[in-house]
């Protein structure tokens, strides 16, 4: 029985999973942070720990792994009991246990158990889709500087002494205004030319268009009734192909899936700008949970199931 493999599933809804007799994977969510001495941007995410302290069965892990497997809660508790004595055994012999895209535990010098969690996979299904990434460091000072030195190279102002002491300065300037009034006379006669052009033409456009239809015949012929047959997909539970901040690639992804024979949808924008896209839509989270695990096995290991009511 691959036990991380249910865990790992209950971790996308649940903050607490607990293995009967062995521990609790316990989830606290933590909002974006920035690392300043590496410029890195990293996503909100859910921060995984274990607490050897809570064993008591609470009965959620087993109804799972009872509706996955099709057999009775009973048999479940069974499985995971007997699937408990072996990690422990394994323990006890100086072995490190590995739960895939969970994390790693080994007993210490004192027989406590350590964990070390491996975050392959973020489980916050709020952040699906968003990663880590690195920019460069903006040094607003150093342009600052750049444009003081280049402000003291080429001096831009000229005061009332340079005009005095230059007089050529004040006949520059009366030719700089008589240019600028002349391309302003002579931009405003070009423009007016133009719009007077455009409103010729677009009177003898609409003098043949009107022509045109008055000498038009018209048939209108009552088409025949058509009955379509549309099938509205409903339900609560959503698996989740893809999350993608620009919809046109959302599109594209839902002509992919529909290709392959999936009955794939846009199911709306979620909180971060992410357009979110949907192999199907299920009423019970027993069928939603039977489809992702085939879907996980065929098509893509990284779907995951979303569950909520759409407007």
């Amino acid at each position: 029985m691959q036990l991380e493999t249910y865990i790992s599933d209950l971790l996308y809804r649940y903050e607490c999973v607990t293995v009967p007799k062995f521990g609790a994977f316990v989830t606290q969510r933590v909002s974006a942070t920035i690392d300043d001495t590496t410029n890195s941007f990293f996503p909100p995410k859910k921060v995984l720990s274990f607490n050897e302290q809570i064993q008591a069965n609470d009965g959620l892990l087993a109804h799972y792994i009872a509706d996955v497997e099709k057999i009775p809660f009973e048999v479940a508790v069974k499985k995971i009991d007997k699937r408990v004595k072996t990690l422990k055994a394994y323990l006890t012999q100086g072995e490190t246990l590995t739960f895939k895209n969970i994390g790693e535990i080994v007993f210490n010098n004192e027989g406590k158990i350590l964990f070390e969690p491996t975050y392959h996979l973020n489980y916050l299904t709020d952040a699906f889709g968003l990663s880590q990434f690195e920019t460069s460091q903006v040094n607003r000072e150093v342009y600052k500087k750049e444009v003081e030195t280049i402000e003291n190279v080429i001096p831009i102002g000229v005061t009332s002494e340079k005009r005095k002491s230059k007089p050529y300065l004040r006949y520059a300037a009366v030719a700089v205004v008589a240019l600028t009034l002349g391309g302003f006379v002579a931009s405003n006669y070009y423009v007016n030319q133009i719009e007077t052009h455009n409103q010729l033409a677009q009177e003898e456009a609409t003098q043949q268009l009107d022509t045109k239809i008055q000498e038009a015949t018209f048939s209108l012929n009552p088409l025949p009734a058509i009955t379509l047959n549309v099938t509205r997909q409903t339900g609560n539970y959503h698996i989740i192909a893809g999350a993608f901040r620009i919809e046109k690639n959302c599109i594209k992804r839902i002509e992919q899936l529909k290709a392959d024979g999936f009955s794939a949808r846009k199911i709306g924008v979620n909180k971060y700008g992410l357009h979110e896209v949907a192999y199907s839509s299920f009423e019970t989270g027993q069928e939603a949970l039977t489809a992702l695990r085939n879907i996980r096995k065929s098509h893509n290991k990284d779907a995951w199931l979303l569950v909520r009511k759409l407007d």
